[in-house]
């Protein structure tokens, strides 16, 4: 019977998903500038008869539509964070927000490739004065925006150790993550992010912005060569080139956030790392490994080792380098055959 609590041994998968984060701070200021220029632009355009102003409003109202998901799943990751049915926290909440909102900027695109396509076979007159202001001030609004999400961001990631190791049969496992009471020493790791391990939900805010802006860039050139150069035909088609350019921004976030859903491997880099570090030490041999994200730029490994003088699992953990988000490990070990048979 055991003699002393085991509270030390219980494991805590919220991985720092319950502190809350600058990108959501700075994603509801970014939310609150633009449902402030939608009420102006809407208010605006009643006021005045300006279907221009009209329009940008709704626009900016989609957009802001978006990014309130992006809000709601960070309050959502923070609220839950110790949920117990979360096996690994609820740091995939970030891609399946990101997804989300890939799939908006792809179905936006879409709408505005139909509308500029329309407007090459049914052109309709432009109020080119009302619509250039429009545009720029979409712009110098979008640009703030993007200056106070100061672009993708970086990763903060912390990983801790506890081992939580037993022997069954030939088998050791180790469970090293961030711990309530901080029971053991924390190693602190600083490292720049691959694509992979960017905060999806961020990047979809970051994109819904980005796109936004780079449609006001398309139409102001779009419009000025219309006034002064008659090239009507201009505006449709920019219309279309910011259509492909935003569905193809829109497929990189699809891929990279749907990559964390599926629990495919986590980038090459990080498992070539574990394999490296596991194999420099003695005969041991990587013979199943198994890495992936639960959450922005943190991830879990299932490390399977043969070895003729196995280390016990705190050991192997000591071995992986500090800088690669790894915050929950589970190491297997087996004694190599040529050594049993030796030892018989």
């Amino acid at each position: 019977m055991h003699t002393e609590s085991i509270e030390r041994w219980v494991h805590d998968h919220t991985f720092g998903q319950d502190r809350k984060k600058s990108a959501e701070r700075r994603t509801l200021i970014v939310i609150v500038i633009t449902m402030v220029t939608m009420a102006v632009e809407i208010a605006a355009g009643i006021a005045f008869g300006s279907m221009a102003l009209l329009a940008d409003g709704l626009h900016m109202g989609s957009h802001a539509s978006a990014l309130t998901i992006s809000a709601f799943a960070y309050y959502y990751t923070r609220r839950h964070a110790k949920d117990a049915r979360f096996n690994f926290g609820t740091g995939k909440v970030s891609s399946l927000a990101g997804f989300a909102s890939a799939v908006m900027l792809v179905l936006f695109a879409l709408v505005m490739a139909w509308e500029s396509i329309a407007r090459f076979i049914s052109p309709v007159a432009i109020g080119f004065n009302q619509a250039i202001f429009v545009a720029v001030l979409g712009l110098i609004v979008n640009g703030i925006c993007l200056l106070i999400l100061g672009g993708h961001g970086h990763s903060h990631t912390q990983s801790s150790r506890e081992d939580d190791g037993g022997n069954h049969d030939s088998h050791e496992h180790t469970h090293p993550h961030d711990l309530r009471g901080g029971h053991d020493q924390k190693d602190h790791a600083h490292s720049t992010p691959s694509p992979d391990q960017q905060d999806h939900n961020f990047r979809s805010a970051y994109l819904h912005v980005a796109a936004d802006a780079l449609t006001s860039v398309l139409a102001i050139f779009a419009l000025l060569a219309g006034k002064y150069m008659r090239q009507v035909w201009l505006d449709p088609f920019m219309g279309v080139v910011g259509a492909v350019l935003v569905i193809r921004w829109s497929w990189g976030l699809l891929h990279s956030s749907a990559r964390v859903l599926l629990d495919l491997q986590a980038p090459d880099g990080v498992r070539e790392a574990i394999r490296k570090a596991i194999e420099s030490e003695g005969d041991n041999r990587v013979s199943d490994l198994h890495v992936w994200s639960v959450g922005p730029g943190i991830y879990a490994a299932e490390v399977a080792i043969v070895s003729s003088r196995p280390l016990d699992p705190d050991s192997y953990y000591n071995l992986l380098p500090k800088d690669l988000g790894l915050v929950h490990a589970t190491f297997e070990t087996h004694l190599c055959a040529a050594h049993i048979q030796e030892a018989i």
